[in-house]
């Protein structure tokens, strides 16, 4: 599992990286402002959790044993799937239904910190 969290963390970087130089040079002139900043949210909150889930996968080196970790590992991913992916979405014109899956993803969010914090003790 610890590979796992590294190895997604790895790739949702990369991935954010590349978003991040998209929405600086491709979408400046396609985007209005409002949907060019709710972009910019996805791919910054995207890469605050990569650093969170990279943490997760290296603390899952030193305590493998501590099972709430690969359960905040987890919750991040999906509030990095739900929170970003529905900004993305949402900048790009899609459903308003996809709205409040936004905050959805924010209260992954917050659930895996704490989840984090648990394990941590």
């Amino acid at each position: 599992m610890t590979n796992l969290f590294l190895f997604l963390g790895a790739i949702l970087g990369g991935v954010a990286v590349a978003l991040g130089a998209f929405g600086a040079h491709a979408l400046q002139k396609r985007l209005t402002p409002p949907k060019l900043t709710t972009f910019e949210t996805g791919v910054r909150y995207q890469f605050y959790h990569v650093f969170a889930l990279i943490a997760v996968g290296l603390l899952q080196t030193v305590r493998p044993e501590v099972g709430l970790l690969a359960v905040a590992g987890w919750l991040f991913v999906v509030g990095i799937l739900f929170f970003s992916g529905s900004l993305y979405w949402l900048a790009f014109g899609g459903p308003r239904w996809l709205g409040p899956i936004t905050p959805l993803g924010g209260l992954v969010f917050i659930l895996a910190w704490v989840i984090l914090a648990v394990a941590a003790l």
